[in-house]
C-alpha cells in the first residue's frame, strides 16, 4: 500500500510560481513511477508530468513543457512539481499518482494510488 499526500497549492497571479510536493508512504516508493495529473472544473483529469523510477526519465504534456519541472527525492519519499510562468489555464486540482510499473503512462487507469489533490488557482 502507498499513501500519497499533496501540498503546496494555493492562489498565485499569472506569471508566478508554485512548488507542489507529494509525500509518499511505503518502503517501495523508489520503485514506483510517479506522476502529476490535474482536473479543472467540468473537464476530465489530464496528465501533466511523470517521472520513471528506473532511469529518472521525465515526461510532460505539451502545454507545460518549459514551464514545469518534475523531480523526485527517493530518500525523502517525495516527488515535486515546480511550476513557473503560471497561466490562468493552469487552474485545477492537482493530483499525485503512483504506478508500480517502471514506465510512465499518461492514462489515469494505469495508476494504482492517488492523493487527495491540492487546489492551484492562477488569477489573471
Amino acid at each position: 500500500q502507498v499513501q500519497l499526500v499533496e501540498s503546496g497549492g494555493g492562489l498565485v497571479q499569472a506569471g508566478g510560481s508554485l512548488r507542489l510536493s507529494c509525500a509518499a508512504s511505503g518502503r517501495t516508493f523508489s520503485r514506483y513511477a510517479m506522476a502529476w495529473f490535474r482536473q479543472a472544473p467540468g473537464k476530465d483529469r489530464e496528465f501533466v508530468s511523470g517521472i520513471s523510477w528506473s532511469d529518472g526519465r521525465t515526461y510532460y504534456t505539451d502545454s507545460v513543457k518549459g514551464r514545469f519541472t518534475i523531480s523526485r527525492d527517493n530518500a525523502k519519499h517525495t516527488v515535486y512539481l515546480q511550476m513557473n510562468s503560471l497561466k490562468p489555464e493552469d487552474t485545477a486540482v492537482y493530483y499525485c499518482a503512483a504506478d508500480p510499473s517502471s514506465g510512465v503512462s499518461s492514462w489515469t487507469y494505469e495508476y494504482d494510488y492517488w492523493g487527495q489533490g491540492t487546489q492551484v488557482t492562477v488569477s489573471s
